[in-house]
């Protein structure tokens, strides 16, 4: 089905929050609990399953909920639609702080792959389903690469990741990632996992013991601090009582 066309605002600068404004009849979906703040007369739904394609049975919906629940993600999604007249606005804010983008998925030929924890939020007719690596070596030591989402549609779709975002375009290329830095890639690129060079940089490099690997041509977001490493660097900060208790 053709996505809604929604307008959006993003507002902050290192805690964004995606503003959506949607006409009558108008739908949005995004991940339980990422709702900031809506105006009345927008009516609120959670549904087991994104609503792309309503002519899919139970068991079709229940394949679905099991694929993201094996991700990590909820097993439902929230509907917001506009009931009222006039226009109405839903905003939307990742848990942790970071940046939000806009990705057009008719651009990027109708899908995108991401992180699985990337996605926010998306026109109603976004297809949100699990896309697993292909490769072995992606699969045992890709960390948060190994399980990805799959994203298609002809609209918008809504990606959160930590710090800041920064976009590259490659043309026949390859780009080595650090396997939590990457947000998400366009659709028909190469993905992988190699080691992060010799035994003596894998271990004392400070890098990881593997990197991401991502060739050929398209669009491909990277972010500056991914949440794994902001809450290790916290918990590596907590004073540990070293007390002995008797």
């Amino acid at each position: 089905m053709q996505s809604h066309e929604i307008d959006y605002t993003i507002q902050g600068n290192d805690m964004q929050v995606v503003s959506i404004s949607l006409d009558p009849g108008e739908t949005v979906i995004a991940e339980a609990g990422a709702m900031n703040w809506m105006q009345q007369g927008i009516s609120f739904e959670t549904k087991m399953g994104d609503g792309s394609q309503p002519e899919r049975g139970i068991f079709g919906k229940l394949l679905d909920a099991g694929k993201r629940m094996i991700s990590g993600e909820s097993l439902f999604l929230t509907h917001f639609t506009n009931v009222g007249m006039g226009k109405k606005e839903v905003a939307f804010a990742a848990p942790y702080p970071g940046s939000i983008i806009s990705v057009d998925l008719a651009a990027e030929g109708g899908s995108f792959l991401c992180q699985n924890d990337a996605f926010l939020c998306a026109a109603m007719g976004t297809s949100v389903s699990v896309e697993f690596s292909k490769r072995l070596g992606a699969g045992f030591f890709g960390g948060e690469g190994f399980i990805l989402q799959k994203l298609r549609g002809d609209g918008l779709a809504f990606l959160h990741a930590g710090g800041t975002i920064v976009k590259k375009e490659l043309n026949n290329e390859t780009l080595l990632v650090d396997t939590g830095c990457l947000v998400g890639f366009s659709e028909g690129m190469d993905y992988d996992i190699e080691r992060a060079g010799n035994l003596k940089s894998m271990f004392f490099g400070g890098e990881g013991l593997f990197l991401a690997t991502v060739s050929g041509t398209g669009t491909v977001y990277l972010q500056s601090m991914p949440f794994s490493r902001l809450a290790n660097r916290i918990i590596d900060l907590v004073p540990r009582d070293h007390s002995n208790h008797d």
